[in-house]
């Protein structure tokens, strides 16, 4: 019996989770199907989740056909949780693309798909719903090819739509698939031409095609009722790939998820690529290559985890003892880099604790949640004794918020989102101070040139000075001191784009006395390249100056054409940019871009300005330059190299004077 992770996708409220429970039944493992209303489904086990009818956290839950076993992946569809659903994406075989027959093609759903193409991952569509009132057919059809994919192939035909009797009739072979598998085989092609096309070639381009991600079958049905249902279960079955993987092979595997134990213990959810891990091994793991034992495992199957000694290639695997793991390492040989499919947060929000909220236990409580979500960056202020967030949206601020109450007893509130901006310089400038001379205190020579970079190349490090010169502990202690000052820069925001260039070096040789030890207050240490580097840098910075950029998010909103008269004036209000507008028989298309910022307010304006009609698609575009307004700054939390005395005083052991 073979392995496929399988992951169910959707935007919200299209009945993926009531999906996943319908599955669970057919294939026997539960004998009741939960319901997201009453809260009592497998996968959405959150207090949070339950309450308000969404999945936040990826859930795994396994169930066998007739010849696979399926790990199933519930994942998020509300779009403040997408860093959930892309960690899943790196783990799985294939994907079940839900879709509502009464709301049709969602933004949601277009950016699930496009992500999806893109990383060529076998998908099935299932058009859930078919029961509600106001299920369609041939229209979902129609926006399908039209907004998603034309590569689409419909497995069969509703009927009785809008009712509870509404059904799905598989059909004797793919409807109307031959004029898109030709497009994708020559051999097909020419059993076409000679009129020699059999359904058994048919069927075997089709699962070849789907395997490939060239194309993508369509079911319908009702999630509530279970019709279609049967019929997606023989495509998961025949039409999607197996996991693959040598388990005599050396041991790989990407970790996706991970939460505590009831002991507070991390638990690592791991799929495994190839080898076969065994308990008590000694296993690498993250990018410094740390070591652990791993002390327990667990796999999916049957609808529950069950403890093992051992776990191969294919399977997805609960994994305790690493104790420093973090979601994307690598465990064993490092398959691919983990790529990031969809953009970081571009806001943030202070964390303000309730009057009898513990600030330590507040910091420690938002680092074991950061420690789950990767994305949750936080930036702690000593000074101010304030933690930050990063986020995707408003969603996300009651999630943590409600966290923090249910699950650490912390009481919190939050202060007003705002962007997550970032600097850039706009020339180039340089800076040196020298070991021995005044003012400079520390026993280093440290000279650095800051260069503007392409946009998106992040911050590059070179050396102008020859690599022998002073021991490499020196080198490397400037380095990572560039990379850590450049979190802030002259305005308080991350330096990006940049190359920074070290021009001078030069250190105290180690000194000592007869019949005594090592003598700090003659020789270099690394403290001293730590402690003079961020005043070169913040100096070369200076002189070379840097721009505020703010993140922009390209929007696309769908509306009634007539409503598009009274929508443009808000957006010019909202700094937003049209730059794109068309006419689809009679709903208007507007693309553009708008401050990050303003998407918020967008969202909530929308729907009163299109009387309820108008859809809003947006994501991450760019940075661009702040032209409106003061240019936002943000509180320091480090020593301010800005402040050469302050510094001084904060930071070093001999200050000179």
């Amino acid at each position: 019996m073979h392995m496929l992770n399988l992951g169910i996708l959707a935007h919200v409220d299209a009945g993926k989770t009531s999906l996943t429970e319908r599955l669970l039944h057919s294939a026997g493992v539960t004998d009741e199907i939960g319901s997201v209303d009453d809260g009592n489904t497998r996968t959405d086990t959150l207090a949070l989740e339950r309450q308000r009818g969404i999945t936040i956290k990826s859930a795994v839950v396994s169930f066998p056909l007739d010849g696979v076993t399926v790990n199933l992946i519930d994942t998020p569809g509300h779009p403040d949780f997408i860093a959930e659903v892309e960690r899943v994406l790196g783990v799985l075989d294939g994907v079940v693309l839900v879709i509502s027959a009464v709301e049709g093609v969602q933004a949601q759903t277009r950016v699930l798909m496009r992500t999806l193409q893109r990383l060529r991952i076998p998908t099935l569509l299932f058009v859930n719903k078919i029961d509600r009132r106001g299920a369609r057919h041939e229209a979902v059809l129609r926006e399908i090819s039209a907004r998603l994919t034309p590569a689409i192939v419909p497995m069969g035909t509703a009927s009785g739509l809008g009712t509870r009797a509404a059904g799905f009739t598989p059909s004797a072979g793919p409807a109307g698939a031959l004029d898109v598998l030709t497009g994708h085989d020559d051999a097909l092609l020419s059993a076409y031409v000679e009129n020699s096309v059999t359904d058994a070639l048919l069927r075997g381009s089709l699962v070849a095609q789907t395997r490939e991600a060239l194309v993508h079958p369509v079911y319908f049905g009702s999630a509530a009722t279970g019709a279609g249902v049967e019929a997606l279960l023989s495509g998961i079955e025949t039409l999607l790939p197996a996991a693959g993987g040598e388990a005599d092979g050396p041991v790989s595997a990407t970790v996706f998820k991970v939460d505590r134990g009831p002991a507070g213990e991390k638990v690592a959810y791991a799929r495994m690529f190839s080898g076969t891990l065994c308990t008590r091994d000694r296993i690498p793991f993250g990018a410094d290559g740390a070591e652990g034992r791993i002390t327990g495992i667990s796999v999916f199957g049957h609808g529950t985890d069950t403890r093992t000694d051992s776990v191969g290639p294919g399977r997805i695997a609960r994994l305790t003892g690493l104790g420093d793991i973090r979601i994307g390492d690598a465990i064993g040989e490092p398959r691919t880099a983990y790529e990031r499919v969809f953009a970081p947060p571009s806001l943030e929000t202070v964390v303000v604790p309730g009057p009898d909220v513990d600030r330590g236990a507040l910091h420690l409580a938002l680092t074991q949640l950061a420690e789950q979500d990767p994305l949750i960056g936080l930036r702690r202020d000593e000074r101010r004794q304030e933690t930050s967030v990063s986020l995707y949206g408003e969603v996300q601020k009651e999630v943590v918020q409600a966290t923090l109450a249910d699950e650490y007893g912390l009481d919190v509130t939050f202060r007003e989102t705002t962007p997550l901006c970032v600097e850039r310089p706009v020339g180039t400038g340089q800076a040196v101070e020298f070991n021995k001379k005044d003012p400079n205190p520390f026993l280093a020579t440290v000279g650095l040139r800051v260069d503007p970079a392409p946009a998106g190349s992040g911050v590059g490090f070179r050396l102008e000075v020859e690599l022998g010169s002073m021991p490499h502990a020196f080198f490397k202690a400037v380095e990572d001191t560039v990379r850590e000052t450049l979190d802030q820069g002259l305005h308080g925001w991350q330096v990006t784009d940049c190359v920074v260039t070290m021009t001078h070096s030069g250190y105290s040789p180690r000194q000592s006395h007869a019949h005594q030890g090592f003598d700090k207050s003659m020789s270099s240490t690394g403290a001293d390249f730590r402690g003079v580097t961020p005043l070169v840098l913040i100096e070369a910075l200076r002189r070379a100056g840097t721009r505020v950029h703010e993140p922009m998010h390209r929007f696309r909103v769908e509306a009634p054409a007539d409503t598009l008269g009274a929508l443009l004036p808000v957006l010019a209000g909202l700094a937003a940019v049209p730059e794109t507008t068309r006419n689809r028989d009679d709903v208007g298309v507007l693309e553009g871009t708008v401050p990050a910022a303003r998407v918020h307010a967008l969202e909530q304006r929308l729907p009163g300005l299109t009387r309820g009609e108008g859809e809003l698609e947006s994501s991450f575009a760019h940075y661009a330059p702040v032209t409106h307004g003061t240019i936002p700054e943000r509180p320091r939390t480090d020593h301010n190299p800005l402040d050469r005395k302050e510094y001084l005083l904060n930071v070093t052991r001999r200050v000179c004077g």
